[in-house]
Protein backbone atom coordinates (compact mmCIF):
# COMPACT_ATOMS: atom_id res chain seq x y z
CA UNK A 1 0.00 0.00 0.00
CA UNK A 2 1.37 3.38 -0.60
CA UNK A 3 0.75 5.70 1.71
CA UNK A 4 -0.65 9.44 0.59
CA UNK A 5 1.27 12.78 1.28
CA UNK A 6 -0.51 14.75 4.23
CA UNK A 7 0.64 17.79 1.75
CA UNK A 8 -0.95 18.34 -1.78
CA UNK A 9 0.74 20.51 -4.07
CA UNK A 10 -1.84 23.08 -5.43
CA UNK A 11 -1.85 24.93 -8.92
CA UNK A 12 -1.51 28.83 -8.68
CA UNK A 13 -4.89 28.85 -10.00
CA UNK A 14 -6.67 26.88 -7.21
CA UNK A 15 -4.31 28.84 -4.86
CA UNK A 16 -5.40 32.19 -6.30
CA UNK A 17 -8.79 31.12 -5.72
CA UNK A 18 -8.33 30.81 -2.12
CA UNK A 19 -6.23 33.98 -1.20
CA UNK A 20 -8.99 35.87 -3.30
CA UNK A 21 -11.48 35.30 -0.17
CA UNK A 22 -8.83 35.23 2.63
CA UNK A 23 -7.59 39.05 1.24
CA UNK A 24 -10.68 40.32 1.32
CA UNK A 25 -10.99 41.88 4.96
CA UNK A 26 -7.15 42.90 4.80
CA UNK A 27 -7.46 44.98 1.74
CA UNK A 28 -10.85 46.70 2.92
CA UNK A 29 -8.31 48.15 5.77
CA UNK A 30 -5.90 49.24 2.81
CA UNK A 31 -8.96 50.52 1.20
CA UNK A 32 -9.79 52.98 4.45
CA UNK A 33 -6.35 54.01 5.49
CA UNK A 34 -5.30 55.14 1.73
CA UNK A 35 -8.51 57.25 1.61
CA UNK A 36 -8.68 60.49 3.25
CA UNK A 37 -5.91 60.59 5.78
CA UNK A 38 -8.06 59.09 8.35
CA UNK A 39 -6.87 58.80 11.96
CA UNK A 40 -5.35 55.59 13.19
CA UNK A 41 -7.07 54.60 16.26
CA UNK A 42 -5.31 51.75 19.08
CA UNK A 43 -8.52 49.96 17.65
CA UNK A 44 -7.10 50.48 14.02
CA UNK A 45 -3.67 49.09 14.93
CA UNK A 46 -5.49 46.07 16.69
CA UNK A 47 -7.71 45.74 13.83
CA UNK A 48 -4.55 45.51 11.85
CA UNK A 49 -2.59 43.63 13.85
CA UNK A 50 -5.21 40.89 13.75
CA UNK A 51 -5.66 40.58 10.09
CA UNK A 52 -2.01 40.77 9.12
CA UNK A 53 -1.43 38.02 11.65
CA UNK A 54 -4.25 35.60 10.29
CA UNK A 55 -3.68 36.12 6.41
CA UNK A 56 -0.14 35.64 7.32
CA UNK A 57 -0.90 32.55 8.81
CA UNK A 58 -2.86 31.65 5.81
CA UNK A 59 -0.15 32.05 3.39
CA UNK A 60 2.39 30.16 5.69
CA UNK A 61 -0.34 27.20 6.19
CA UNK A 62 0.26 27.55 1.86
CA UNK A 63 3.80 27.40 1.66
CA UNK A 64 3.53 31.04 0.00
CA UNK A 65 6.83 31.89 1.23
CA UNK A 66 8.73 28.72 -0.05
CA UNK A 67 7.11 29.48 -3.36
CA UNK A 68 9.05 32.19 -6.18
CA UNK A 69 5.63 34.13 -6.97
CA UNK A 70 3.77 34.31 -3.65
CA UNK A 71 7.11 34.99 -1.23
CA UNK A 72 7.00 38.77 -1.89
CA UNK A 73 3.71 39.49 -1.19
CA UNK A 74 3.98 36.99 1.70
CA UNK A 75 6.83 38.84 3.05
CA UNK A 76 5.09 42.40 2.31
CA UNK A 77 2.08 41.21 4.64
CA UNK A 78 4.56 40.14 7.66
CA UNK A 79 6.16 43.37 7.77
CA UNK A 80 3.12 45.32 7.91
CA UNK A 81 1.88 42.50 10.68
CA UNK A 82 5.30 43.85 12.13
CA UNK A 83 4.70 47.41 12.22
CA UNK A 84 0.95 47.34 13.24
CA UNK A 85 2.22 45.42 16.20
CA UNK A 86 4.92 48.40 16.96
CA UNK A 87 1.98 51.15 16.29
CA UNK A 88 0.02 49.48 18.50
CA UNK A 89 2.09 49.54 21.80
CA UNK A 90 2.93 52.96 21.03
CA UNK A 91 -0.30 54.20 20.08
CA UNK A 92 -1.10 52.67 23.76
CA UNK A 93 1.63 54.47 25.42
CA UNK A 94 0.88 57.74 24.00
CA UNK A 95 -2.95 57.14 25.09
CA UNK A 96 -1.53 56.27 28.41
CA UNK A 97 1.14 57.98 28.80
CA UNK A 98 -0.81 60.44 31.57
CA UNK A 99 -2.21 57.97 33.56
CA UNK A 100 1.55 56.50 34.32
CA UNK A 101 2.25 58.54 36.77
CA UNK A 102 5.74 58.72 35.35
CA UNK A 103 8.60 60.77 36.74
CA UNK A 104 9.22 63.31 34.71
CA UNK A 105 9.22 67.19 34.53
CA UNK A 106 6.59 69.35 32.12
CA UNK A 107 9.74 69.63 29.60
CA UNK A 108 10.46 65.79 29.77
CA UNK A 109 6.98 65.02 29.08
CA UNK A 110 6.83 67.42 25.69
CA UNK A 111 9.76 65.95 24.79
CA UNK A 112 8.75 62.23 25.19
CA UNK A 113 5.43 63.08 23.77
CA UNK A 114 7.07 64.60 20.46
CA UNK A 115 9.24 62.17 20.23
CA UNK A 116 6.66 59.42 20.47
CA UNK A 117 4.44 61.19 17.70
CA UNK A 118 7.29 61.22 15.21
CA UNK A 119 7.39 57.62 15.96
CA UNK A 120 4.05 56.60 15.00
CA UNK A 121 4.05 59.59 11.99
CA UNK A 122 7.11 57.07 10.73
CA UNK A 123 5.29 53.61 11.55
CA UNK A 124 2.18 55.35 9.89
CA UNK A 125 3.98 55.90 6.69
CA UNK A 126 5.55 52.52 6.76
CA UNK A 127 2.47 50.80 6.92
CA UNK A 128 1.27 52.87 4.26
CA UNK A 129 3.50 51.79 1.79
CA UNK A 130 4.11 48.63 2.75
CA UNK A 131 0.35 48.37 1.96
CA UNK A 132 0.49 50.29 -1.46
CA UNK A 133 3.27 47.84 -2.80
CA UNK A 134 1.31 44.80 -1.36
CA UNK A 135 -1.98 46.47 -3.37
CA UNK A 136 0.47 46.78 -6.24
CA UNK A 137 1.81 43.16 -6.05
CA UNK A 138 -1.50 41.60 -5.46
CA UNK A 139 -2.77 43.05 -8.80
CA UNK A 140 0.23 41.71 -10.40
CA UNK A 141 -0.78 38.17 -9.32
CA UNK A 142 -4.51 38.45 -10.39
CA UNK A 143 -6.07 39.49 -6.84
CA UNK A 144 -9.43 41.04 -7.70
CA UNK A 145 -8.93 43.91 -5.03
CA UNK A 146 -12.63 44.71 -3.25
CA UNK A 147 -14.18 47.90 -3.94
CA UNK A 148 -15.47 48.01 -0.58
CA UNK A 149 -13.73 49.71 2.39
CA UNK A 150 -14.37 49.85 6.31
CA UNK A 151 -15.49 52.90 7.67
CA UNK A 152 -14.13 55.02 10.52
CA UNK A 153 -16.89 54.06 12.62
CA UNK A 154 -15.49 50.44 12.51
CA UNK A 155 -12.11 52.06 14.75
CA UNK A 156 -13.80 54.56 16.67
CA UNK A 157 -12.52 54.48 20.60
CA UNK A 158 -14.97 55.16 23.31
CA UNK A 159 -12.90 58.57 25.43
CA UNK A 160 -13.71 56.89 28.90
CA UNK A 161 -15.08 60.65 30.65
CA UNK A 162 -16.55 58.55 33.99
CA UNK A 163 -15.51 55.79 35.49
CA UNK A 164 -17.10 52.92 38.55
CA UNK A 165 -16.40 54.05 41.89
CA UNK A 166 -13.20 52.61 43.04
CA UNK A 167 -15.00 50.52 46.12
CA UNK A 168 -13.74 47.08 45.02
CA UNK A 169 -12.28 45.51 48.72
CA UNK A 170 -8.93 46.04 49.22
CA UNK A 171 -6.79 42.42 49.15
CA UNK A 172 -4.60 41.36 51.74
CA UNK A 173 -1.31 39.66 50.55
CA UNK A 174 0.30 37.41 52.93
CA UNK A 175 4.19 38.07 53.88
CA UNK A 176 3.39 41.35 51.41
CA UNK A 177 6.52 43.32 52.39
CA UNK A 178 8.67 40.83 51.82
CA UNK A 179 6.78 39.84 48.22
CA UNK A 180 7.46 43.82 47.43
CA UNK A 181 11.02 43.37 48.40
CA UNK A 182 11.74 40.45 45.99
CA UNK A 183 9.62 43.05 43.20
CA UNK A 184 11.92 45.50 43.87
CA UNK A 185 15.23 43.53 44.02
CA UNK A 186 13.82 42.18 40.60
CA UNK A 187 12.92 45.40 38.88
CA UNK A 188 16.95 46.65 39.61
CA UNK A 189 18.13 43.49 38.14
CA UNK A 190 16.45 44.58 34.61
CA UNK A 191 17.52 48.09 35.05
CA UNK A 192 20.76 46.80 35.92
CA UNK A 193 21.40 44.97 32.25
CA UNK A 194 20.36 47.66 29.83
CA UNK A 195 22.80 50.21 32.83
CA UNK A 196 25.72 47.72 32.32
CA UNK A 197 25.71 46.96 28.61
CA UNK A 198 25.27 50.55 27.63
CA UNK A 199 22.10 50.00 25.57
CA UNK A 200 20.41 53.25 26.50
CA UNK A 201 22.63 55.65 24.80
CA UNK A 202 21.64 57.53 21.94
CA UNK A 203 23.94 56.95 18.99
CA UNK A 204 24.92 58.59 15.75
CA UNK A 205 23.98 57.40 12.02
CA UNK A 206 27.19 55.49 11.78
CA UNK A 207 27.11 53.97 15.26
CA UNK A 208 23.85 52.81 14.67
CA UNK A 209 24.78 50.38 11.57
CA UNK A 210 25.87 47.71 13.41
CA UNK A 211 24.02 48.05 16.78
CA UNK A 212 21.32 45.26 15.17
CA UNK A 213 22.47 42.27 16.05
CA UNK A 214 25.75 42.81 17.41
CA UNK A 215 24.53 44.54 20.80
CA UNK A 216 20.79 44.07 20.17
CA UNK A 217 18.11 41.51 18.36
CA UNK A 218 14.69 40.18 18.75
CA UNK A 219 16.26 37.40 20.91
CA UNK A 220 17.40 39.63 23.73
CA UNK A 221 14.83 41.93 23.53
CA UNK A 222 12.42 39.67 24.48
CA UNK A 223 14.54 38.16 26.76
CA UNK A 224 14.43 41.69 28.17
CA UNK A 225 10.70 42.07 27.78
CA UNK A 226 10.01 38.95 29.77
CA UNK A 227 11.93 40.23 32.63
CA UNK A 228 9.91 43.45 33.09
CA UNK A 229 6.71 41.64 32.28
CA UNK A 230 7.29 38.98 35.19
CA UNK A 231 7.95 42.23 37.26
CA UNK A 232 4.67 43.58 36.41
CA UNK A 233 3.12 40.36 37.17
CA UNK A 234 4.38 40.16 40.90
CA UNK A 235 3.09 43.67 41.08
CA UNK A 236 -0.37 43.49 39.77
CA UNK A 237 -0.68 39.66 41.57
CA UNK A 238 1.37 40.81 45.32
CA UNK A 239 0.66 44.99 45.29
CA UNK A 240 -2.13 46.11 43.46
CA UNK A 241 -5.39 46.87 45.56
CA UNK A 242 -3.73 46.30 48.38
CA UNK A 243 -3.76 48.65 51.18
CA UNK A 244 0.35 49.03 50.98
CA UNK A 245 -0.36 50.12 47.66
CA UNK A 246 -2.40 52.97 48.81
CA UNK A 247 -0.37 54.22 51.34
CA UNK A 248 2.81 54.35 49.39
CA UNK A 249 3.68 57.08 46.79
CA UNK A 250 6.68 55.00 45.46
CA UNK A 251 4.41 51.82 45.10
CA UNK A 252 1.58 53.43 43.00
CA UNK A 253 4.67 55.24 40.86
CA UNK A 254 6.48 52.25 39.89
CA UNK A 255 3.95 50.79 38.16
CA UNK A 256 3.93 53.16 35.08
CA UNK A 257 7.64 52.94 35.45
CA UNK A 258 6.85 48.98 34.98
CA UNK A 259 4.15 49.58 31.92
CA UNK A 260 6.26 52.22 29.68
CA UNK A 261 9.40 50.09 29.36
CA UNK A 262 7.32 47.02 28.86
CA UNK A 263 6.06 48.15 25.77
CA UNK A 264 8.90 49.73 24.46
CA UNK A 265 10.98 46.46 24.90
CA UNK A 266 7.75 44.77 22.43
CA UNK A 267 8.26 47.35 20.00
CA UNK A 268 12.10 46.72 19.46
CA UNK A 269 11.24 42.90 19.53
CA UNK A 270 9.07 43.12 16.14
CA UNK A 271 11.00 45.75 14.94
CA UNK A 272 14.07 44.38 15.66
CA UNK A 273 12.65 40.84 13.83
CA UNK A 274 11.91 43.17 10.66
CA UNK A 275 15.21 44.83 10.53
CA UNK A 276 17.08 41.11 11.20
CA UNK A 277 15.11 39.46 8.01
CA UNK A 278 14.71 42.41 5.47
CA UNK A 279 17.36 45.37 6.05
CA UNK A 280 20.41 44.23 7.64
CA UNK A 281 23.76 42.33 5.48
CA UNK A 282 23.02 38.78 7.01
CA UNK A 283 20.15 37.71 4.73
CA UNK A 284 20.67 38.07 1.15
CA UNK A 285 18.22 38.03 -1.84
CA UNK A 286 15.55 39.97 -4.57
CA UNK A 287 12.84 39.87 -1.64
CA UNK A 288 15.05 41.07 1.32
CA UNK A 289 16.56 44.05 -1.19
CA UNK A 290 12.83 44.85 -2.61
CA UNK A 291 11.45 45.40 1.26
CA UNK A 292 14.58 47.18 2.01
CA UNK A 293 13.65 50.02 -0.57
CA UNK A 294 10.09 50.60 1.04
CA UNK A 295 11.82 51.26 4.89
CA UNK A 296 14.07 54.00 5.35
CA UNK A 297 17.17 51.57 7.10
CA UNK A 298 18.68 54.79 8.68
CA UNK A 299 15.58 55.91 10.28
CA UNK A 300 14.17 52.48 11.50
CA UNK A 301 17.40 52.18 13.27
CA UNK A 302 17.37 55.39 14.78
CA UNK A 303 13.76 55.09 16.17
CA UNK A 304 14.70 51.57 17.53
CA UNK A 305 17.76 52.61 19.06
CA UNK A 306 17.25 56.53 19.88
CA UNK A 307 13.86 56.51 20.67
CA UNK A 308 12.61 52.96 22.06
CA UNK A 309 15.74 51.53 23.46
CA UNK A 310 16.70 55.25 25.05
CA UNK A 311 13.36 55.90 26.63
CA UNK A 312 13.12 52.10 27.98
CA UNK A 313 16.20 52.70 29.96
CA UNK A 314 15.59 56.29 30.61
CA UNK A 315 12.13 54.99 32.59
CA UNK A 316 14.21 52.11 33.93
CA UNK A 317 16.73 53.86 35.71
CA UNK A 318 14.29 56.46 37.01
CA UNK A 319 12.44 53.41 38.39
CA UNK A 320 15.55 51.92 39.27
CA UNK A 321 15.73 55.00 41.85
CA UNK A 322 12.14 53.97 43.36
CA UNK A 323 12.94 50.75 43.67
CA UNK A 324 15.54 51.15 45.75
CA UNK A 325 13.44 53.94 47.59
CA UNK A 326 11.15 51.04 48.25
CA UNK A 327 13.99 48.33 49.48
CA UNK A 328 15.16 51.04 51.98
CA UNK A 329 11.64 51.95 53.40
CA UNK A 330 10.57 48.09 53.74
CA UNK A 331 14.31 46.55 55.06
CA UNK A 332 15.12 45.87 58.79
CA UNK A 333 18.00 47.48 59.91
CA UNK A 334 20.55 46.20 61.76
CA UNK A 335 24.20 46.74 63.24
CA UNK A 336 27.37 44.77 62.78
CA UNK A 337 30.43 45.78 64.30
CA UNK A 338 33.57 44.72 61.74
CA UNK A 339 37.10 45.23 62.02
CA UNK A 340 38.78 48.25 59.29
CA UNK A 341 41.19 47.13 56.95
CA UNK A 342 44.77 46.39 58.11
CA UNK A 343 47.26 47.68 57.32
CA UNK A 344 46.08 50.75 55.25
CA UNK A 345 42.67 51.43 56.07
CA UNK A 346 39.67 52.42 53.77
CA UNK A 347 41.88 53.33 50.77
CA UNK A 348 40.78 53.19 47.27
CA UNK A 349 40.40 49.32 47.07
CA UNK A 350 38.61 47.94 49.62
CA UNK A 351 35.97 51.16 49.74
CA UNK A 352 35.62 50.37 46.06
CA UNK A 353 34.47 46.72 46.79
CA UNK A 354 32.59 47.75 50.05
CA UNK A 355 30.64 50.41 47.38
CA UNK A 356 29.98 48.13 44.50
CA UNK A 357 28.18 45.62 47.33
CA UNK A 358 26.33 48.10 48.76
CA UNK A 359 25.31 49.99 45.31
CA UNK A 360 24.63 46.00 44.36
CA UNK A 361 21.56 45.74 46.77
CA UNK A 362 20.17 49.09 46.25
CA UNK A 363 19.57 49.67 50.20
CA UNK A 364 21.34 52.35 52.11
CA UNK A 365 23.93 51.53 54.67
CA UNK A 366 25.76 53.57 56.59
CA UNK A 367 29.21 53.84 58.87
CA UNK A 368 29.12 55.02 61.94
CA UNK A 369 32.26 55.40 63.49
CA UNK A 370 32.90 57.40 66.93
CA UNK A 371 29.82 59.54 66.49
CA UNK A 372 30.14 60.22 62.83
CA UNK A 373 28.35 58.98 59.88
CA UNK A 374 29.14 57.77 56.95
CA UNK A 375 27.74 56.34 53.44
CA UNK A 376 28.97 53.48 52.72
CA UNK A 377 27.29 53.53 48.47
CA UNK A 378 30.20 56.05 48.42
CA UNK A 379 33.26 55.40 47.71
CA UNK A 380 34.39 59.15 48.09
CA UNK A 381 32.12 59.17 51.45
CA UNK A 382 34.16 55.40 52.57
CA UNK A 383 37.57 57.39 51.89
CA UNK A 384 36.67 60.29 53.96
CA UNK A 385 35.31 57.93 56.79
CA UNK A 386 39.35 56.31 56.67
CA UNK A 387 40.65 59.42 57.78
CA UNK A 388 38.23 59.88 60.05
CA UNK A 389 38.79 56.23 61.27
CA UNK A 390 42.89 56.48 61.03
CA UNK A 391 42.92 59.91 63.40
CA UNK A 392 41.01 58.00 65.48
CA UNK A 393 42.79 55.26 65.16
CA UNK A 394 39.84 52.75 65.89
CA UNK A 395 40.46 49.25 65.17
CA UNK A 396 36.56 48.67 64.09
CA UNK A 397 33.74 50.44 62.77
CA UNK A 398 30.29 50.02 63.31
CA UNK A 399 27.97 49.22 59.52
CA UNK A 400 24.42 49.90 59.71
CA UNK A 401 21.58 48.67 57.26
CA UNK A 402 20.24 46.05 55.42
CA UNK A 403 21.10 42.55 56.50
CA UNK A 404 21.37 40.77 53.27
CA UNK A 405 23.89 43.55 52.49
CA UNK A 406 25.84 43.36 55.96
CA UNK A 407 26.30 39.77 55.45
CA UNK A 408 28.42 40.21 52.27
CA UNK A 409 30.00 42.70 54.13
CA UNK A 410 31.15 40.80 56.79
CA UNK A 411 32.28 38.20 54.40
CA UNK A 412 34.39 40.71 53.25
CA UNK A 413 35.68 41.82 56.64
CA UNK A 414 36.28 38.41 56.99
CA UNK A 415 38.66 37.89 54.10
CA UNK A 416 40.24 41.52 55.05
CA UNK A 417 38.60 43.06 52.01
CA UNK A 418 40.58 40.90 50.28
CA UNK A 419 43.73 43.32 50.37
CA UNK A 420 46.00 40.33 50.34
CA UNK A 421 43.67 37.69 48.92
CA UNK A 422 41.23 37.38 45.89
CA UNK A 423 37.77 37.47 46.00
CA UNK A 424 35.77 34.63 47.57
CA UNK A 425 33.42 32.34 46.31
CA UNK A 426 30.22 33.70 48.42
CA UNK A 427 31.03 37.27 46.59
CA UNK A 428 31.56 36.01 42.77
CA UNK A 429 28.80 39.21 41.59
CA UNK A 430 31.88 41.19 43.18
CA UNK A 431 34.23 40.01 41.02
CA UNK A 432 31.73 41.05 38.14
CA UNK A 433 31.10 44.26 39.49
CA UNK A 434 35.14 45.11 39.51
CA UNK A 435 35.83 44.00 36.53
CA UNK A 436 32.75 45.90 35.05
CA UNK A 437 33.89 49.36 36.65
Amino acid sequence: MVSESLNKVISNEEFLQLIQEASSEFFKIYNFIVTNSPELTKKFYSNLMNEADHFEIFLDDHGARQNRTWIFFAELVASIRNFAIASFQLKHLIDRYPDYNIWDSEKEREEFTGEAVKTLDFFNEAIKSLFKTANAEAMSLKIIIPEERLGKEEFKEVAVKKQLPRNAEEERVINEEERILELSRKYRKVAKILREENLGRRRSVDELTDFIPSQMDEKKAQKIKNIIHSVQSDYDTYVKNTPIERTNENLKRIRGHISLPLHLMEMVRWLSHFYERHENQIRKGAVKEKIAQIIDKNTLLDRIVNFALFYSDKYLQKGNALAENILTSYVKNVQYELPVPHPLGFHARPSTYISLIVNEHGTDVSILADGQRFNAKSVLSIMEAGGFIADKGLKTVIFEGDERVLKDLKILAENNYCEECDIPRELNYLRILRNIS
